[in-house]
């Protein structure tokens, strides 16, 4: 599933939805029922404010996986640096299947691109044939994740 970009939302979020997307991210699977009762909704409330933070790009709700235990043995982080415009990079970069994650920096690299690869050879062909190959692309460099530490989704809001 591709993640899709953040929209600025129409208006800031009130404290209603900010308890209902604290709820999801303890438990994605909790029922709008016991959301409900949480934040003073009824299940239908919740349902309809649920359908427009993800319809406004607010949030989705996904299963977070092991990549290694769904046949994703090798995870890197790629920096890369830009020559010219860094959108249209962006752009063909967050189109490949194997990307999860880009976002433009300030730093050493004009892009963090997350992979995610069945093996080392499929690394070395997403890095050095596909990602290398862009226009664009003026060089980059990777960093093969060894180890999980931590991951969490559950940072709450503001």
């Amino acid at each position: 599933m591709t993640r899709k970009p953040p929209r600025p939302s129409a208006q800031p979020l009130d404290e209603t939805s900010k308890q209902i997307i604290e709820q999801l991210q303890e438990d994605g699977r909790r029922p709008y029922a016991a959301i409900g009762k949480a934040v003073g909704l009824s299940e239908a409330a919740v349902r309809q404010r649920v359908q427009r933070l993800q319809d406004g790009g607010v949030m989705q709700i996904v299963a977070v996986t092991d990549p290694v235990q769904v046949g994703f043995a090798r995870q890197a982080m790629i920096g890369v640096k830009v020559d010219g415009e860094i959108d249209p990079v962006a752009d063909e970069l967050s189109a490949m299947a194997e990307v999860d994650y880009v976002v433009v920096t300030a730093g050493s690299f004009d892009l963090l691109v997350e992979v995610v690869c069945e093996d080392d050879d499929h690394l070395l062909d997403v890095v050095g044939r596909r990602i290398r190959g862009l226009p664009g692309v003026r060089s980059t460099e990777t960093f093969v994740y060894l180890k999980l530490r931590k991951q969490l989704y559950n940072w709450g809001t503001r």
